[in-house]
């Protein structure tokens, strides 16, 4: 059973430079929700409530959002803003969140190794802060937890990418076990397209098994100084099986520019509020600029 979820905040950002100069990109909102929050809940609509959240220098504004805030919960109750104060409450509420600080950017692999001493000897889920995933009906997280629960191994939720966009990804290879589920044989750091084993890209999405710590501490840095945990798991398949899911659902990763606008436009399109507004704004903005050319 998975009961604790590790969520890794704590790169630079420098995709998102100058914005992420003095605030976190997991803090760059998806309409008016920062994004790990989204990801927080994720975890939380899968059955976790103990999260270790792995942030790293110019993170504060991360542990913040979390917290309580008494002055701003006063101010709202005053003005009789009641919706807004249950859902700043919610927030600080939503799960046992920890936080401890990566001292060095060393990538993923060692950001993952801070988790130790808080898991323990379990099994836990690792969901990266910058990506969120919306998937109707179950949520990826607990998607992967049913595989892990049946099979009792290493998980990573897996997505298909255009073949041209491999070298972008971690790219796993394997053997179909039925439709979306794959064994594991391997797995590669952006690989050139020539040497992809397939077009399933690792997504953001992993149940990892406590030995993964011990196959990091083995795992050298590669030529950009980062510990990759991609390479750990390629070293944890020479004892133990891993499996792929190809998950039911969409993947947006906000750690690109392109792909945090279309994230926004997305997630404004289906906003209870005013999603029709912004449609028929868009709309509307698409027909103003055939008419321009």
């Amino acid at each position: 059973m998975i009961r604790k979820a590790v969520i890794p905040a704590a790169g630079f950002g420098t995709r998102f430079l100058p914005q992420a100069k003095a605030m976190p990109k997991e803090m760059l909102p998806i309409v008016d929700t920062p994004t790990i929050q989204l990801v927080v809940e994720e975890a939380v609509s899968s059955g976790i409530k103990d999260i270790l959240i792995i942030t790293g220098k110019g993170k504060r504004a991360v542990e913040e959002h979390f917290d309580g805030n008494f002055e701003l919960e006063t101010e709202l109750e005053a003005k009789g803003k009641k919706d807004l104060l249950r859902e700043m409450r919610r927030i600080s509420s939503l799960a046992d969140i920890h936080f401890i600080r990566q001292k060095e950017m060393n990538g993923l692999g060692d950001a993952i190794s801070y988790a130790e001493q808080h898991v323990g000897n379990e099994p836990f889920a690792v969901l990266l802060g910058d990506t969120v995933i919306d998937a109707p009906g179950k949520p990826i997280t607990r998607q992967l937890m049913d595989i892990y629960d049946h099979y009792d191994k290493t998980v990573i939720g897996l997505e298909e990418v255009p073949k041209e966009k491999v070298s972008r990804y971690g790219i796993v290879g394997g053997d179909k076990i039925r439709d979306g589920l794959v064994l594991i044989r391997e797995l590669i750091e952006k690989p050139p397209v020539a040497k992809a084993p397939s077009n399933l890209a690792i997504a953001g999405r992993y149940i990892l098994t406590p030995k993964i710590f011990e196959k990091i501490r083995k795992i050298k840095k590669d030529k950009r100084g980062e510990i990759q945990l991609t390479n750990a798991i390629q070293l944890l398949l020479e004892e133990e099986a891993a499996y792929g899911l190809r998950f039911d659902g969409k993947r947006y990763d906000i750690g690109n520019k392109l792909d945090f606008l279309k994230t926004n436009v997305e997630y404004g399109l289906r906003h209870k509020e005013f999603g029709v507004d912004f449609q028929n704004y868009l709309t509307d903005l698409v027909k103003s600029f055939k008419t321009k050319k």
